[in-house]
């Protein structure tokens, strides 16, 4: 729908108590005013209103766009017009209209309703203590009728809210109008910008009675009718009828210009020029308006089809390379396996599956399978030749309780990190922004899993110890070794504990230390705690003491030490949960709004603006994450 543009200048009248009529100047007589324009592919409506003292010729109109002459046609708007006409009346029935002001209103709403154009749909809306819709637009004059003789009165002058509500009422399509009658200044909390804003991004037309108003109040009605194009008209109770009808007829005097536009003429905002012609002049109306240019004259325009997805420029060489990559796993997995040393790391891991009856099916996950060994090799073979990467990848699978080797986790991770890359690509439809987010996503979230897991198996092997050396200590104080009061932990302990004392078990039978071999669980675990009971038991195995009371102050220590940790953990929980929020709302939501809405934030990845914005954001992000989590982290 085209915008509406009016002028202020507007053929209207405005009684005064003593029943003087206003009367149009003969220079008035020459001009006419647009209040509607519609464009259509190649045409235009266009809703002219003429002064009231105007005998125009409708056969002799003439429209030019932009200077360019366009064939046109003139016609009184009837019932069959095609252009939509609404009117609301936004009535004060506050307890100032008591008395005549009130009966005055009310025979004015009836002749403006009497005196309208069938085709007009009209509305009322009443604001006092509360603003109510008591009739909806329509074309029922009878109801209409009805409604304003069962108007009553109530407490409370909510003008710019009624207002408010009557632009609403008014919808989007068509020639809109709204005429308000109102005695008093507003008396709610409402704004005026709140009412000036919406008539002024609805382009409504809008005319205001005012009874008896002077100061502040006149001038809030002013800024209302400024904003809608129209004027304030001030009347006495007596002459409110006459005003109204005034009003109804402008909507009466109303004509219809259909033009079409000329060949060729292809852009989209004009300069519309409608001249009538009288018996003494023209009436000449003007406005500027936006244009629909004619389809082209090669024929009717195509129906729209949806868009396909077009692939972008570097697909060519991403589906010969992935047609590569697809032949050489193919490759890999058809050369014969060859025999591979079994280091000593493997064997005590086998040893270990064997004690604990776990089975083939259930300990790594791609060593049973005969069609992902020669990749597995080939991985290993990478891993030999960066054994940094490899030491960095055996602690994370260690220290996370994996039973995956960091052959195979390599290989699980550059699966994962292929899949998540292709699904960014087709969730974003090629999109190379969603794409990269969603491989990077692949690239840190697997290591993220592994930190996760390994960050609470460690929180389960330290809230577990003091109970484990409160058995180990009673299972001492009964005659046993230390050996066996480790067994005894590998019987009846519970995980993550019992898994590690079993390797420890395991590890002094093929020859290492008790000593070095619980510095091993210490390592792996990062546990201070354990530390401080490995190097206890080594002081007492080199100068004597009573190993069990030892075990014992040290259980009680670390129940004290986890009681205050829960204690801080609690307290700190909410500033906790609020870093994590802040933190990940912003980041989360962009990659929502890059999925369901790419063309509202694509700007910000394409001009230098957005650059910036987004490294200031970030920056500005992660200087408060990193400040919320100093402040939230406590060591105990």
């Amino acid at each position: 729908m085209n915008t509406v543009l009016r002028t202020a200048a507007r053929a209207a009248a405005a009684m005064t108590a003593a029943g003087l009529a206003f009367a149009p100047t003969a220079a008035m007589a020459e001009d006419g005013t647009i209040t509607h324009v519609e464009a259509k592919p190649g045409k235009l409506q266009v809703l002219v209103s003429v002064p009231a003292d105007a005998d125009v010729d409708l056969d002799g109109v003439s429209v030019t766009v932009d200077g360019e002459e366009a064939e046109a046609t003139a016609a009184p708007v009837d019932n069959d017009t095609t252009v939509k006409r609404t009117a609301v009346l936004a009535i004060d029935t506050s307890l100032s209209m008591e008395g005549g002001r009130f009966f005055g209103a009310k025979s004015a709403a009836r002749e403006f309703i009497s005196s309208v154009p069938a085709d007009v749909r009209v509305g009322i809306v009443t604001f006092a203590g509360d603003v109510t819709t008591v009739l909806p637009p329509g074309k029922d004059r009878d109801a209409a009728l009805s409604v304003v003789d069962g108007l009553t009165l109530t407490r409370g002058t909510r003008l710019y809210d009624g207002v408010v509500q009557a632009v609403d009422l008014l919808g989007d399509d068509g020639q809109r109008s709204l005429l308000v009658l109102s005695d008093g200044a507003d008396t709610s909390q409402t704004p005026i910008e709140a009412a000036t804003s919406a008539i002024t991004d609805a382009d409504v037309l809008t005319d205001v009675v005012s009874l008896n108003l002077s100061g502040t109040a006149l001038e809030a009605l002013q800024q209302l009718a400024t904003a809608g194009h129209g004027q304030v008209i001030s009347s006495e109770p007596a002459a409110l009828r006459a005003a109204f009808a005034a009003e109804a007829d402008v909507l009466a005097r109303q004509v219809l210009v259909k033009a079409t536009l000329p060949e060729g003429f292809d852009k989209t905002e004009a300069t519309i020029k409608v001249d009538l012609p009288t018996s003494t002049g023209s009436v000449t109306a003007e406005a500027f308006s936006p244009v629909k240019a004619a389809p082209s004259p090669s024929g009717a325009a195509a129906p729209s089809q949806p868009e396909s997805w077009t692939p972008p420029s570097w697909a060519m060489y991403a589906g010969p390379a992935a047609l590569a990559l697809g032949l050489l796993l193919l490759i890999a997995t058809l050369v014969p396996r060859r025999a591979v040393v079994i280091s000593a790391e493997d064997r005590v891991s086998k040893y270990t599956k064997s004690l604990t009856g776990v089975g083939e099916s259930s300990g790594a996950l791609l060593d049973t399978d005969v069609t992902f060994a020669s990749a597995k090799a080939t991985a290993a073979n990478m891993l030999r030749r960066n054994r940094d990467l490899d030491a960095r990848i055996s602690a994370r699978l260690q220290g996370a309780g994996s039973e995956l080797k960091s052959s195979e986790w390599l290989l699980v991770h550059g699966g994962v990190f292929f899949l998540s890359g292709l699904i960014g690509l087709l969730l974003g439809g090629g999109n190379l922004v969603i794409g990269f987010i969603f491989l990077v996503a692949g690239l840190l979230g697997p290591w993220m899993y592994l930190g996760l897991r390994r960050g609470r198996r460690r929180k389960a092997f330290n809230a577990g110890l003091p109970d484990t050396l409160q058995l180990i200590s009673g299972s001492l104080a009964a005659g046993l070794s230390l050996p066996q009061s480790i067994d005894t932990i590998v019987r009846e302990g519970s995980e993550p504990i019992a898994g590690e004392f079993r390797r420890v078990l395991i590890e002094t039978r093929l020859g290492v230390t008790l000593e070095d071999a619980l510095e091993g669980v210490a390592e792996r675990f990062e546990s201070k705690d354990f530390e401080w009971v490995v190097m206890a038991i080594k002081i007492q195995r080199q100068v004597g003491g009573n190993l069990a009371e030892l075990l014992d102050t040290v259980a009680a220590t670390m129940r004290e030490r986890e009681y205050v940790r829960r204690q801080v953990a609690a307290l700190a929980a909410e500033g906790k949960l609020s870093a994590w929020v802040l933190g990940g709302l912003p980041p989360l939501f962009m990659v929502y709004l890059l999925l369901t809405n790419y063309d509202y934030v694509s700007v910000m990845f394409r001009e230098p603006l957005g650059w910036a914005m987004l490294l200031g954001a970030v920056t500005i992000l992660g200087v408060g994450v990193f400040w919320m989590s100093r402040l939230v982290k406590v060591e105990v």
